[in-house]
């Protein structure tokens, strides 16, 4: 028995955003049944596979059931609708408009049961001059002003490495789901939600677009303390061609470090606005080139400074932590799972089963 358990959650979401919010409340014991069309959520397809299933797929889709319904058919609507009586939440991902035309927009879904709790989740929202615009996780972040910060040293923004704003997207929602049943238990009331990836990300940007969040100038990496201007919070290379992290700029850290390599008249530096650290990024970079990457993780362990190696994505799922936490887990069909980051203390989790397609 989870928390959410006698909670029944209708999910008409594929990829990642949708995905990820429900099969968070799956882990913890929602009914989810994910309405999928007859080719299935593509997710399925994308490789790599193991245990039968994609490995995207079994890690977004584990524990909810599948059920198969043209919502461009009258037998799809009707299966749905049928749904709808009894489900407690609903959720679609879909470009604004598209379920007013099937039929199955909050006003029609409310007619069908007052008390449910509507969440949408689109890329702008559903009103607004770019509510109609197609886009995925990137082209959000170019326009929430994300991609102009994610850049190379010469200033050119780049491929993101995660897909911050559908993540971001899946918190809110969820987080605004729960809220909306919370209320329900409270008032009788459901609620419709307008969970944008836009809406969701934007608020990431306090800790460095603050000048122009007041009018000012927009942000730049080299100047910015958490991305790229700090010496202290800054990535360098190691001999072997891997790279160390260096995560804390407080004026502690900065001291240890300075002394233990002998430069503690480099602590004026340190303590300059980013931007104004050259002398001590490059000092850090010729330093930290010299010796191997496992050297410097050797020589660091005993010392209170905010460092890491950074590692691939192997290194990081082998790693002790990892195992001590329990955050890769083997179910029972051999199939590898990312542990639910929600656990309660006394509760044990394991991996709900992943759905064949129309299997409930």
């Amino acid at each position: 028995m989870g928390r959410l358990s006698g909670i029944t959650v209708i999910d008409l979401t594929q990829f990642l955003p949708g995905p990820m919010m429900t099969v968070m409340m799956a882990d913890h014991g929602a009914q989810i049944i994910k309405i999928e069309p007859p080719s299935g959520d593509p997710a399925r397809r994308q490789a790599p596979f193991e245990g039968g299933h994609s490995v995207w797929f079994a890690n977004l889709n584990r524990g909810k059931q599948s059920r198969v319904l043209d919502l461009k058919t009258a037998d799809g609507q009707a299966g749905l609708r049928g749904l709808c009586q009894k489900a407690d939440v609903f959720v679609e991902g879909f470009r604004p408009g598209v379920m007013q035309r099937l039929g199955f927009d909050y006003a029609a879904v409310k007619a069908i049961n007052p008390a449910i709790v509507y969440c949408s989740i689109s890329a702008f929202g559903q009103d607004g001059i770019l509510a109609d615009h197609p886009a995925h996780d990137m082209a959000v972040q170019a326009l929430t002003g994300f991609l102009a910060v994610n850049d190379d040293p010469a200033g050119n923004p780049v491929v993101p490495g995660a897909p911050s704003a559908d993540m971001a997207a899946g918190l809110t929602a969820l987080s605004a789901v729960l809220m909306a049943l919370l209320g329900r238990e409270r008032y009788g009331e459901g609620a419709y939600i307008d969970c944008a990836m836009f809406d969701s990300l934007l608020p990431w940007s306090a800790h460095i677009a603050g000048a122009a969040i007041a009018g000012g100038d927009a942000p730049r990496s080299s100047e910015q303390r958490s991305l790229g201007g700090a010496a202290l919070y800054q990535v360098y290379q190691t001999s072997d061609g891997k790279h160390i992290a260096l995560g804390g700029r407080e004026t502690k850290f900065a001291q240890a470090l300075l002394t233990a390599l002998d430069r503690p008249d480099l602590m004026p530096q340190a303590e300059n606005e980013a931007g104004q650290q050259n002398e001590l990024i490059e000092f850090l970079r010729t330093t930290f080139v010299r010796r191997s990457r496992a050297r410097w993780i050797a020589w660091f362990a005993d010392k209170d400074i905010a460092f890491a190696p950074v590692l691939d994505f192997r290194e990081a799922l082998d790693s002790a932590h990892i195992a001590e936490r329990g955050l890769l887990v083997e179910d029972e069909w051999g199939a590898h799972h990312i542990a639910s980051p929600i656990r309660f203390a006394g509760e044990s989790w394991q991996p709900g089963p992943v759905p064949e397609l129309g299997q409930e």
